[in-house]
């Protein structure tokens, strides 16, 4: 079963392009898909990544893809 992975093209936390190059490191097989999330209360705090049914926040970028790598299948 692939991994469900989506981020937020408005998310002030994260930038697309670098967010999509992190996420494809670590699941190189995997569909990102890249819209709103509507989740924009935490969303304006955090940065957040949706991965296999769990959102996953960080401080920064960084520190929610490395939270997130744990739930790659």
């Amino acid at each position: 079963m692939p991994n469900d992975i989506r981020i937020c093209d408005k998310c002030k936390h994260m930038k697309v392009k670098s967010a999509l190059a992190k996420i494809s490191a670590i699941a190189p097989d995997t569909e990102v898909k890249v819209a709103c999330k509507s989740y924009c209360g935490p969303c304006s705090r955090f940065a957040f990544i949706f991965i296999n049914g769990r959102y996953i926040t960080g401080a920064t970028e960084d520190e929610a893809i490395e939270k997130a790598k744990k739930y790659v299948k």
